[in-house]
């Protein structure tokens, strides 16, 4: 008698139970694409920092790559991993709110508006890489750190936050212009690509397969869209490498860097092999991460 009554007493606690936990489970399933596009970032940044630096180096002061190492190697070890806390809170945000705003936004712009599915996502992409643009004060921050010019003035991130401060809120999102064209186009390419260029790699059949063929994807487009893209970024370094004064426009920046580099593209694109390979490296670990962690979760 004691053990019907024990039996008829458990099925109610095993069944709370389990309505307890599902709507943690139903919450995991909404933020996943925003958790694997933080986590994916974590892991691009803490790998391919040193190889932005030199970059960042080549595109502040159209200087060789040789060049570029030795003043990192004259900087010390020390200083290497200098400024990685803005980009690494910058990318692990932007790229949480870039893939997981796009899956969003694209979901609902097809309940509620009637146009074609590649104008809903492309609407959806540059959304996505508008709302990223709110976090370009650690873009900003990021650029004053690594500017040996710099060093001096400023010891960390808080440091180089506060100094800003008395210039106004403006000063924060200076270079703001080219980070929204740069954010917006480039999700369009990346999104509206990246299903395309998998479907003409070989089939995957292995776990493997999928992870090379996610980087493969990741990286060609990358590399692709850092080209493209490359002028855009050496106008926004110089742009944010400024503090106070004159906020120029983006054909005035350009034009003076056109001249100072004797209206020569190859001196324009200085660096520009660089980006591409760390690009390659960067976005192939990204996509990689990001699609491995999505079949998990």
């Amino acid at each position: 008698m004691v053990d019907s009554e024990a039996h008829e007493k458990r099925p109610p606690i095993l069944t709370s139970s389990k309505q307890d936990l599902s709507p943690h489970i139903a919450n995991v399933g909404e933020m996943k694409h925003y958790l694997c596009g933080c986590c994916a970032a974590f892991n691009n940044v803490a790998i391919t920092f040193p190889i932005q630096k030199v970059l960042f180096r080549q595109q502040l002061y159209g200087i060789k790559t040789r060049d570029a190492v030795l003043q990192l190697r004259r900087d010390g070890f020390r200083n290497l991993y200098r400024g990685i806390l803005p980009p690494l809170m910058q990318k692990t945000t932007t790229l949480a709110l870039m893939f997981g705003l796009y899956e969003d936004l694209s979901c609902l712009l097809r309940k509620h508006v009637r146009t074609p599915e590649f104008a809903t996502r492309s609407v959806a992409a540059v959304l996505a890489g508008t709302t990223e643009a709110i976090f370009t004060p650690l873009e900003r921050v990021q650029t004053l750190l690594q500017d040996h010019k710099h060093h001096d003035k400023f010891t960390n991130t808080y440091h180089a936050f506060k100094a800003l401060r008395c210039h106004g809120i403006r000063e924060y999102y200076r270079g703001l212009v080219p980070v929204l064209f740069r954010n917006g186009f480039s999700n369009v390419l990346f999104f509206g690509l990246r299903g395309p260029i998998k479907e003409h790699l070989p089939t995957a059949t292995t776990h493997s397969a999928h992870l090379v063929n996610d980087f493969i994807c990741g990286g060609l487009l990358g590399a692709m869209l850092g080209i493209l893209f490359f002028p855009v970024n050496v106008v926004k370094t110089r742009m944010q490498s400024q503090i106070g004064g004159e906020f120029q426009s983006f054909p005035k920046v350009f034009q003076k860097i056109w001249l100072e580099r004797d209206r020569k593209l190859t001196n324009l694109f200085r660096g520009a092999h660089l980006n591409y390979h760390r690009s390659l490296i960067s976005w192939g670990i990204i996509n990689a991460t990001y699609e491995f962690l999505l079949k998990i979760i």
